[in-house]
């Protein structure tokens, strides 16, 4: 069923609408450039995140590159769970100064620390150079913490395609003894790269993200001949010691469908799974803070109640 917006949303949606029309009978073809430039402009509506005693960037220098960070704290004197959070943005968009009121709400709700990951992007980064550095923080973020005193508790967390990450590097660290992942949070995540749900047609035109820039961005993403279905998330070995999830998806978005297909795969191998849906609003909205406030603070809330859970 196509989602059905928020009076919240309207106008926005409408000007956004109107703006994709006159682009399209311009003849105006997408490109990094310029969809890197268009989610830049959401920052207008993010608002500031709280303000934290902690906050400061770091970076990993590996062999041949570098990962830049930025890790945040609302007590660094205080032993804190550990959240490593992986931005949104096709693969393509998105950077940690985007994202940074994102990682203070997460850290003031969950009273924890968040070290936000600075991954390389396509197209000039194709698959899998995100997902091969978003592991290498993975395995040595504890270096990081030398400033902040932090728990072995360990949450991974994203937003769209970084909620993709989360999901790959939960399956792929399966069997790995060196890392143990004790959550994840997916935020209306992308799983399904094959766009196989329903929601991908119900969905796939007028709310902001289309089926045609789906496409697109996958295409720059993978640019070889990926089978889809086997680096699909939603399609990735699953058992029973994968991370304890928690999923939120909204009623107008495209990829509504393959976050609640994926919370029920992983609740088949008996994961605990706790779903949310926030069916007014679309994919991103998270971006959109002051314009729906009360929804993003109900998601920050929900965020934070999940990461202080034990047991």
């Amino acid at each position: 069923m196509r989602g059905i917006i928020s009076e919240k949303l309207h106008d926005f949606i409408k000007q956004a609408n109107i703006a994709g029309q006159l682009a399209k009978a311009d003849g105006v073809r997408l490109t990094p450039s310029l969809v890197r430039k268009n989610i830049a402009k959401l920052s207008v509506f993010i608002g500031e995140g709280p303000p934290l005693p902690y906050a400061k960037d770091s970076a990993f220098e590996t062999l041949t590159h570098r990962i830049g960070l930025r890790i945040y704290s609302p007590n660094p004197e205080q032993a804190l769970p550990v959240v490593l959070y992986y931005h949104g943005g096709g693969h393509m968009c998105g950077n940690i100064a985007l994202y940074d009121p994102v990682s203070r709400r997460i850290a003031k709700s969950g009273h924890c620390i968040v070290i936000a990951v600075e991954y390389r992007l396509a197209p000039e980064f194709p698959y899998p150079s995100a997902i091969d550095d978003c592991q290498y923080v993975l395995a040595h973020y504890k270096k990081l913490l030398t400033d902040v005193k932090f728990t072995d508790h360990l949450v991974i967390a994203g937003d769209s395609c970084g909620g993709a990450i989360c999901a790959t590097l939960a399956s792929k660290n399966i069997g790995n003894v060196n890392i143990k992942i004790d959550k994840q949070v997916l935020i209306y995540p992308s799983v399904d790269y094959s766009m196989s749900s329903n929601s991908i047609e119900e969905n796939g035109s007028g709310f902001l993200l289309e089926k045609e820039k789906i496409v697109w961005y996958f295409d720059n993403y993978f640019q070889r001949n990926e089978p889809y279905q086997l680096v699909s998330p939603l399609f990735m070995p699953m058992d029973t010691n994968m991370p304890e999830t928690i999923i939120f998806t909204a009623g107008c978005d495209p990829l509504r469908d393959e976050g609640f297909a994926y919370g029920q795969a992983l609740s088949k191998f008996g994961v605990k799974v706790e779903q949310h849906s926030f069916d007014g609003m679309i994919h991103a909205y998270l971006l959109l803070h002051n314009l729906i406030i009360e929804e993003c603070e109900k998601t920050y809330q929900l965020i934070g109640e999940f990461i202080g859970r034990r047991g």
